[in-house]
């Protein structure tokens, strides 16, 4: 059984910042750039059977600089909406709604923690057939990733809260005696 190979985009403005940046489409900063390329180094090893992105620009540019060719575009791995949220820190949203959880709440005018789970179960379920032919990558975002690989390990959502993952980072998740695993998380490239 193949694994799932996770990498997250390169560093954007609105990352370095803290800003949740979900549809608004942003370049990767020249940081995130080399970030990216410096991913090329440890993905160039493997072998993908496929190569699945999210359809934001940066998601696809840090396959592109990673050496990946992306076989398929997949909005189901998009990152989180987060509606109203959109380009608003977590410090800047507690000031207006202390307490405010993304994992629990969701984001008003965006998608709820449930709509997330239907559509990363919809993706994996996509996933399994290809893994039985080998390793697939996946290029995505901050929430997004760490809400499949909970989705992965058969955890609710809210799991992916306690999973760190920064940017131009590799996580792979795969199998331990048949039980899904996550086999290394939040790697950066060495």
């Amino acid at each position: 059984m193949g694994e799932i190979v996770v990498v997250r985009h390169g560093q954007t403005e609105w990352s370095a910042a803290g800003r949740h940046t979900s549809t608004t489409d942003l370049d990767l900063t020249s940081a995130g750039e080399d970030g990216a390329k410096s991913l090329s180094r440890v993905l160039a090893n493997r072998a993908f059977v496929a190569v699945m992105s999210s359809p934001r620009r940066r998601a696809r540019r840090t396959a592109e600089l990673a050496g990946l060719v992306v076989t398929e575009v997949d909005n189901d791995i998009a990152e989180w909406d987060y509606g109203t949220y959109e380009g608003r820190s977590t410090s800047e949203i507690h000031a207006e709604a202390p307490g405010w959880d993304l994992w629990r709440e969701g984001c008003p005018g965006g998608e709820t923690p449930e709509q997330v789970t239907v559509r990363l179960d919809r993706f994996i379920t996509k996933l399994r057939p290809m893994l039985v032919l080998g390793d697939v990558a996946v290029t995505s975002h901050g929430h997004a990733s760490r809400a499949l690989a909970a989705r992965w390990l058969e955890q609710p959502i809210a799991f992916g809260a306690h999973l760190t993952l920064g940017t131009a980072t590799i996580s792979v998740l795969g199998h331990e005696h048949d039980a899904p695993s996550l086999r290394l998380w939040n790697a950066p490239p060495v």
